[in-house]
């Protein structure tokens, strides 16, 4: 099988043009575990390797400094686009982020989309699943996928049924990159059906190497527990992965450009 790799061209842009440009923000969750926050600060370097001259700035929803209130009233005067560190459509993408801009008028604000469902996540996922020992047509000599093979993607999981659609979304597409592995979504929290739960159902449908996909931007409580659960192959958090570097770039631009992802609304603040 063939297989495309999706590739953003977010570094085209000069220093020169990056300088009076709006801020780049991304906005994180927030942990309480000491690593996320480090790993956030790595990913954020990336984009500046990437796109010098441009103002990347961290702001967070809670637990952790810089709040993105603070953030914003640091751009007094200026412009920003808000890129949320998050995964699909929910709760925060829809209200907090909105509320939080509206809350800043002093900062002429774009919102853009999440960053997931994109391709470039699904090339981060398979990356750190690599990572973690994962090997494609494990027992097939035509480099296809063995049949007791599967992928938990372990997701924190949402009320709104849009963010359960993305991650279902997510999934589909990592079977694809992995040649036709089966890739179940499961959950930390708020859906189901959870990680253990999951594995457990492939575990007695006949699937004996099952790995889990952590998707999520971070180490934090929920990566944990979803690691924890793991049978065998636990891939790490995205991260600072080059490809989800790329990817906090392309929906800066996109955002920039009004361009709007198919399902994914792009929100404004004058």
């Amino acid at each position: 099988m063939q297989r495309t790799r999706y590739s953003a061209r977010p570094t085209g842009h000069t220093p020169e043009e990056a300088h009076g440009a709006p801020a780049l923000v991304a906005v994180a969750h927030g942990s309480r575990d000491p690593q996320a926050v480090r790993t956030v600060t790595r990913l954020l370097d990336r984009v500046r390797e990437m796109r010098p001259g441009l103002d990347v700035r961290l702001g967070h929803i809670e637990l952790n400094a810089p709040l993105l209130p603070q953030t914003l009233a640091e751009l007094s005067g200026g412009s920003a686009v808000l890129v949320p560190l998050l995964l699909g459509r929910g709760y925060h993408v829809k209200q907090d982020l909105p509320a939080f801009a509206a809350a800043a008028p002093a900062v002429r604000t774009l919102l853009a989309a999440p960053l997931g469902p994109h391709p470039l996540l699904v090339e981060a996922l398979y990356g750190r699943l690599v990572e973690a020992g994962w090997t494609d047509g494990r027992g097939n000599a035509q480099g296809g996928p063995g049949r007791g093979d599967a992928v938990v993607l372990a997701a924190a999981g949402s009320r709104d049924p849009e963010s359960a659609a993305d991650t279902r979304r997510t999934a589909r597409l990592l079977g694809e990159r992995l040649g036709g592995v089966p890739v179940v979504p499961a959950y930390a929290s708020a859906a189901t059906p959870t990680v253990p739960v999951a594995v457990r159902a492939l575990a007695a449908r006949g699937y004996h190497r099952i790995a889990v996909a952590s998707y999520f931007t971070a180490h934090g409580r929920f990566a944990t527990a979803a690691a924890d659960a793991a049978p065998g192959i636990a891939a790490a958090p995205l991260g600072d992965h080059p490809a989800m570097a790329r990817l906090l770039l392309h929906r800066y631009d996109q955002a920039r450009a009004g361009a709007v992802p198919a399902g994914e609304p792009l929100l404004a603040s004058a």
